[in-house]
């Protein structure tokens, strides 16, 4: 891994003209490493891979960059061997031997939580997921505004989470971190995420654009979205489904009616810098593909999406 003033500075080198704040950084891939796609997936795609098995899946299927969400059986990366004080130094070398980079830490914490234990619980995850990027020198983490409770009104949510998000920007901040809210669950619709980023008002804040959601349940076009959110956007979640009832079934990209290339495309136009990421959610729905048939297949596909908008390997 590269030491932080040449992570932040690197930024304009890895997509030129990019939407980043300066402030914001952004995972570059190490000097020397192979010339790849900014490409990305989840582990949540994985849930019964080791930490190897996910890395050099990634290195050999031309991947750039991996987000943590989980390994194995463990959510909380903190709890895992390979993230302990002892172990980093040779985490942070598979990584830099494979042209990898960390994308994002996905922590589980929910900023509309009323009830006081379980608020405690989620920031007390939050930070700990902070500290952790600081110290792997990952830019980002990913938190939840999530839901509008039916007996707390819209206002005082909006307040509660707008506020959690700043408090825990300002914590993040400081490590060289940034704190981004994915669109996701009650809060897919662009106007309600900017006015959350708006009113949370810190540099330590930004979005994590799930392009699935803000379609399929925010109803918005990927031009809408990624016009609003451009500025904020640090990080992107892309899959494919099809409607299944009153919800929606994932199915391999590009074989739904999710419009993924318009999503890329849409980016592109904006300059956005980050990787493009496929969010498989094979640990919450294990009938879907396994991951070593929609990884490469989505690599392939969106890879296919990424040269015809004009980006090239780096």
């Amino acid at each position: 891994m590269i030491d932080r003033r040449t992570f932040v500075g690197s930024a304009a080198a890895f997509v030129a003209g990019g939407m980043l704040r300066p402030e914001a950084g952004a995972a570059t891939r190490p000097s020397g490493a192979p010339v790849r796609l900014p490409l990305g997936f989840s582990t949540l795609g994985c849930p019964k891979w080791d930490w190897l098995t996910a890395i050099d899946f990634a290195a050999s299927h031309g991947f750039a960059a991996i987000e943590l969400r989980g390994i194995q059986d463990t959510v909380d990366l903190t709890k895992r061997p390979e993230f302990q004080p002892d172990r980093l130094a040779q985490t942070r070398r598979e990584l830099t031997d494979r042209g990898l980079v960390v994308s994002d830490l996905g922590a589980s914490t929910n900023l509309h939580e009323t009830d006081s234990a379980k608020r405690d619980a989620g920031l007390a995850e939050a930070r700990g997921f902070i500290d952790l990027a600081s110290t792997l020198k990952v830019p980002y983490v990913r938190v939840f505004g999530n839901k509008f409770l039916p007996d707390v009104p819209r206002e005082e949510t909006l307040v509660r989470v707008a506020a959690t998000l700043r408090m825990l920007g300002e914590y993040a901040k400081a490590r060289n971190v940034v704190v981004l809210l994915e669109t996701h669950g009650d809060f897919t619709d662009s106007p309600t995420v900017l006015e959350i980023i708006h009113r949370a008002d810190s540099t330590g804040t930004a979005v994590l654009w799930d392009a699935h959601h803000t379609f399929a349940f925010g109803k918005e076009s990927p031009e809408t979205s990624a016009r609003a959110l451009g500025p904020y956007i640090r990080h992107v979640h892309l899959k494919d489904s099809v409607p299944d009832g009153d919800d929606r079934r994932y199915v391999l990209t590009g074989k739904g009616d999710v419009p993924v290339q318009r999503q890329v495309d849409a980016l592109v136009r904006i300059k956005y810098a980050g990787f493009y990421n496929f969010e498989w959610e094979k640990r919450w729905h294990p009938e879907i593909e396994e991951p070593e048939v929609a990884f490469p297949q989505f690599a392939d596909v969106v890879g296919g999406y990424l040269r015809a908008a004009g980006i090239k390997a780096r």
